[in-house]
C-alpha cells in the first residue's frame, strides 16, 4: 500500500521477517527511551516463528510499515487481522454478538496490540523529534486504509498510552478505558520499607502471607540471563499449560516460543522459580523494561497456601527493589492485588467503527463504562492498605 505522496511510502507486511530487525526496533525502542520488551522484534518474531500468532491461530500479522522514498524505516505498527476475540485482554464478544445480531459480518477486525499481552505501551511506533507527532498521524490514517482494505468490520489499538488515544481520539477512533493494579517504588530501599507505608492489619497480613508460602520447606529462586536453561522452561511450560488449561480451555503459547525467547532475550527475563523436595514446584514468568518488571505467567504443579501472592506479587516487588526498578506490572485485572499494594491504574484503548449506527451505538456504550471506570478507580484508591496520608 502506497500514500499518495511521493515522499510517503506505506506498506503492510505477512511477517516480522520481512523487514530487518533493527529497522524495526529503531521505531519500536529508540535508543534514549524506555525500552518495552514486548514491542521488540525479538519478541514479535519469536510469536510468528512459534506458530502462536499466525493466519492459522486468528493473528494473522499485517504489520504496518511506514517510509520516504528511500528504504529508510520511519515509522512501524504491529496489526493483525483476526477472525475472533481471543488473547486481547479488552473484551469485544458483546460488541461481535450485537453486530452481528443485527445483520452484520464483525470478522475480521483489524487487531493493533501485542498478542496475549495486557501491556501497555505504544503503538504507533516512531522515534522522538519533531516530525513524530505528524508521522504518527501517518501511521493512524494507514490503519484506517488497512481496515478498509480488508473489509473489516473495526481497528482496535489496545493497552496504548492516554497520549496516543487521545491523538486516535482527534482522528476519529473511539476510546475506551479500563482498569489494571500497578505497584510504585515510592522512595523504598527495603521490602520492609514498603511494608512501613502500609496499615498495621495489612502489614500483618501480608507477613503472615509470605511465611504460609514458604512453609512446609519451599524456597525461592531467581533465574535470568545466562542462567536461563532448557530444563527451567520445561519446568516452566508444565506450570503454564496447567495454569492455561484451567483458565482458557486452551494455552496460547507452544513451548517453542519459550524456548526462543530464552534464545534471544535472556537477559530480559526472570524467572522466580519456587523449589520443594529437590523439584520446581511452582514458577512465575517476568520480563524486565527499563524501569519495570512486567509479571506475565504464572503455574504450579503443588498447590501451597499463598504460594501464588508470593511468588507473582511479594517477589515480585523484592526483585525491582533489589534490581532498581520503580514499577511492577502484575498483569491484568485483578481488584485482589489490591491489599497487597498494587494501586489501580486506567488504561486506554482506542476503536475505529466503520459503520455509522454501530459506531453510535458503541460510543453511547463507552460514555457510560468510562464513567464506571473512573468511579471505580476512585473508590478504589480510598481502600488502598497504605497509611492515610502516605500514599
Amino acid at each position: 500500500m502506497e500514500n499518495g505522496s511521493s515522499s510517503i511510502n506505506l506498506r503492510v507486511i505477512s511477517g516480522l521477517r520481512e523487514i530487518d530487525r533493527l529497522a524495526w526496533d529503531r521505531c519500536a525502542n529508540p535508543p534514549g527511551t524506555d525500552v518495552n520488551p514486548f514491542l521488540s522484534w525479538d519478541f514479535l518474531e519469536a510469536l510468528e516463528r512459534a506458530g502462536c500468532a499466525t493466519a492459522r491461530t486468528g493473528w494473522a500479522p499485517r504489520h504496518l510499515i511506514a517510509g520516504g522514498e528511500s528504504s529508510e524505516v520511519w515509522g512501524v505498527v504491529p496489526c493483525y487481522l483476526k477472525s475472533h476475540s481471543q488473547g486481547e485482554y479488552v473484551f469485544d464478544y458483546g460488541w461481535a454478538d450485537a453486530f452481528e445480531r443485527a445483520g452484520g459480518r464483525y470478522y475480521p477486525k483489524i487487531q493493533i496490540s501485542v498478542p496475549f499481552t495486557p501491556v501497555t505501551g505504544r503503538r504507533l511506533l516512531v522515534a522522538p523529534g519533531p516530525e513524530a507527532e505528524a508521522r504518527r498521524q501517518i501511521l493512524a490514517a494507514g490503519i484506517a486504509e488497512v481496515t478498509r482494505l480488508h473489509d473489516a468490520s473495526s481497528a482496535h489499538v489496545t493497552f496504548l498510552p492516554e497520549a496516543e488515544a487521545s491523538e486516535l481520539e482527534d482522528v476519529g477512533f473511539l476510546v475506551r478505558t479500563d482498569q489494571q493494579f500497578h505497584w510504585t517504588n515510592n522512595g523504598y530501599e527495603t521490602f520492609d520499607d514498603f511494608l512501613g507505608d502500609l496499615s498495621s492489619r495489612k502489614r500483618k497480613g501480608i507477613r503472615k502471607e509470605r511465611r504460609d508460602a514458604l512453609e512446609d520447606g519451599v524456597e525461592v529462586e531467581w533465574v535470568s540471563g545466562a542462567d536461563l536453561t532448557e530444563a527451567h522452561w520445561d519446568a516452566f511450560f508444565e506450570f503454564y499449560m496447567d495454569t492455561g488449561a484451567r483458565k482458557w480451555g486452551r494455552p496460547y503459547l507452544n513451548r517453542r516460543f519459550f524456548s526462543l525467547i530464552g534464545e534471544r532475550m535472556a537477559d530480559q527475563i526472570v524467572l522466580i522459580l519456587a523449589r520443594r523436595a529437590g523439584r520446581y514446584v511452582a514458577g512465575a514468568l517476568n520480563f524486565i523494561g527499563s524501569d519495570t518488571l512486567y509479571g506475565r505467567y504464572w503455574g504450579c504443579i503443588e498447590e501451597h497456601p499463598c504460594l501464588h501472592f508470593e511468588l507473582c506479587y511479594y517477589q515480585a516487588i523484592d526483585y525491582a527493589l533489589a534490581h532498581g526498578l520503580t514499577r511492577v506490572e502484575a498483569g491484568a485485572q485483578g481488584p485482589h492485588k489490591l491489599a497487597r499494594g498494587y494501586v489501580p491504574v486506567t488504561t486506554y484503548s482506542a476503536h475505529l467503527i466503520a459503520e455509522p449506527r454501530f459506531r453510535r451505538a458503541v460510543a453511547d456504550y463507552l460514555a457510560s463504562e468510562r464513567r464506571h471506570v473512573e468511579l471505580e478507580n476512585r473508590i478504589l484508591a480510598e481502600h488502598t492498605p497504605f497509611r492515610k496520608g502516605e500514599a
